[in-house]
This record gives C-alpha cells, sequence and structure tokens, in this order.
C-alpha cells in the first residue's frame, strides 16, 4: 500500500510515521507498505527504506507528477499553517491552508476520475477552530461551524470540498475536527492553544509560565497517542460507516485549565502553585479557553475514543517524552 502523508515532520505527523512504521503490515497488500511523505523541511523523520521524502509544498507539480506516476491508496493530509500565523500572514496561510488543497485534493480526484486508481482514502486533520468562540453550552455534532479566524475559515471549507469529491465517489474522504493536542513542542509557535502545551513543559521542567488564560479556563484536550488512535481508526472506515458529511467532531475531555495543571503536578510530585501564573488574554480565552461540554454519540458509535479521564491524559502526555 501506497501511503501519502503531508506535514510528515510536524508534531502530528512524524508520530503518524513511526506508528505506521512500528505496526504490522497486514492487509497492507502484496507490496506491503511504502510511504510518500511530504514536509518543507525534515528534521524528525530520517530517510529510511520504503520512505520517499519530498521537500517542498504538497502541491508542488513535481510531486503531483509522481503521484499520477504511483498513485497513492490512502493520504493523511496534515499540513498546514498554524490558525496565529495564518492571521499575522493572510496570503500565506490562504496559500498554504485552502488553495494548495484544493489543488492536492483536485489532483488525485483528477487520477480517480481516468480511472488511473480507485479514489483514494483521504483522511483530513480538520479542526475544533471551525467553531470559533462559544457559548455555555453544552453543544454538539450538529453545531453549525462559525469560524472567527482565517485558518478555522479554510480547514471547514476542505471539510466541504472533501465530502464532495466523496459525493461524486472520485475520493473517499474523512475528515476529522482536532482538539488542542498536547504536547507539542516548546519550541513550536503559531499556535493559539499553544499554552495546552507550554503548561506542561513547564510543569515537567519546574520552571515558570505565563498562562494567558485563567485557571477556570476550559479547552478541549486530547494527547498525541490517542490522536493517532483515532487517524488511524479514520482510515480503517469503510464508506456506509461514514456520515453524508464525512466529517466526525471528535469525543474529546473538557477540562478545567485548573484541573490539568492539578494533574500534571501530582503525577510529577512536584508543587505547581509557583511555577504557573494566570494572566488572561480575553482573545485567547474566547477561542481557546471558553469551549463547553461536547456531546458525540455518533463518534463514539463510530469507534472514536478519547482519553478516559484527566489523569490518563496527563500519564499518555508525559510517558510520550515531551
Amino acid at each position: 500500500m501506497h501511503v501519502l502523508i503531508t506535514g510528515a515532520d510536524g508534531f502530528v505527523g512524524a508520530a503518524l510515521v513511526q506508528r505506521l512504521v512500528q505496526a504490522p503490515r497486514d492487509g497492507a497488500g502484496q507490496g506491503g507498505w511504502r510511504f510518500t511523505l511530504v514536509d518543507r523541511h525534515f528534521r524528525t523523520v530520517p530517510p529510511s527504506r520504503g520512505h520517499r521524502h519530498y521537500i517542498g509544498s504538497f502541491a508542488d507539480p513535481v510531486l503531483l507528477q509522481s503521484l499520477s506516476e504511483d498513485p497513492p491508496q490512502q493520504v493523511f493530509h496534515l499540513a498546514s499553517m498554524p490558525g496565529a500565523l495564518a492571521e499575522r500572514e493572510p496570503e500565506a496561510g490562504l496559500q498554504a491552508n485552502l488553495l494548495d488543497t484544493v489543488q492536492l485534493f483536485e489532483h488525485l480526484a483528477k487520477l480517480a476520475r481516468q480511472g488511473r486508481m480507485p479514489p483514494p482514502r483521504v483522511v483530513l486533520a480538520s479542526s475544533v477552530a471551525v467553531h470559533g468562540a462559544l457559548g455555555a453550552g453544552p453543544v454538539d455534532e450538529d453545531l453549525l461551524p462559525q469560524p472567527q479566524l482565517s485558518y478555522g475559515t479554510h480547514k471547514w471549507m476542505s471539510e466541504l470540498l472533501l465530502a464532495d469529491y466523496a459525493r461524486r465517489g472520485e475520493l473517499d474522504g474523512c475528515s476529522l475536527r482536532l482538539p488542542g493536542i498536547v504536547a507539542r513542542p516548546a519550541t513550536e509557535s503559531g499556535h493559539g492553544s499553544a499554552f495546552m502545551s507550554q503548561i506542561f513543559h513547564a510543569l515537567r521542567e519546574g520552571r515558570s509560565y505565563e498562562c494567558p488564560v485563567s485557571p477556570e479556563a476550559t479547552a478541549w484536550w486530547m494527547s498525541l497517542p490517542c490522536c493517532l488512535d483515532n487517524l488511524l481508526h479514520a482510515a480503517s472506515l469503510r464508506g456506509p460507516a461514514l456520515p453524508a458529511s464525512r466529517c466526525w467532531q471528535l469525543p474529546v475531555l473538557c477540562l478545567p485549565v485548573s484541573q490539568v495543571i492539578e494533574a500534571i503536578a501530582q503525577h510529577l510530585g512536584r508543587p505547581a502553585g509557583t511555577l504557573i501564573r494566570h494572566r488572561p488574554d480575553p482573545r485567547i480565552e474566547s477561542l481557546f479557553g471558553s469551549q463547553p461540554l461536547l456531546h458525540t454519540p455518533r463518534a463514539e458509535a463510530a469507534g472514536f475514543r478519547h482519553d478516559g479521564s484527566v489523569q490518563g491524559l496527563v500519564a499518555r502526555v508525559l510517558a510520550t517524552g515531551l
């Protein structure tokens, strides 16, 4: 099986590559697993047999031509420009998060229309940023997106586009609205939800951190291992199990920041009160620290999962080594 992964050297992408490489190869087909890994640079995922590294945009004509010659059966589209950075650089954000995605999807769909390959399963990493600021809630899976960042707008448009290709039978698409995945690298910037990861890094290292949301701020949390589980589950679902929207709002843990801080401190055996100071930024808190309870019975019935508990979340995050 030929698997294309965009954003393959990023936080989620590099971990997904490692998980797939280590996974049993059953069901991969007679030729086994082969990977085309695409990113702007490769610092994490080393060259390896069975990996083809492509440095550049996932919409580069050279890459698209190679996909014409060797079409993928499975695609994980993870690449994006983070929301805060896309707000500061709107033209670059539009290109990276929407226009290049349109070009990639159309190229893959064209190959299917021409009969050069069956419609590939495409798993799109969307985002809870499609919702924008939310009320007191609770909310459910039928909540109409109202994005307040260009990033969220582009993700929603990409969801709709992928669903339309699926309706036409040209791509076997599925979008997952990911919450804050923790803990991203401490040096990673551009994410408005970066505080969710920085809390883990600060407490683990025993250093102080000024948190831009209040202790009672609530956010939607998911560990990296749980995120990978859900991405791979999405890739395994067959068409009849997918909704017409081809989009899943994933189950999440909705937790106050104070509860997560306390759970990390207890796990590490380290007091948190002297390390984490709160200086709320109203915009960050409204978008990433005011998320209500979320009911996702359809996603749970389809087999998607959250981390189970705050203790489970913290244990899985800290076990990854940050």
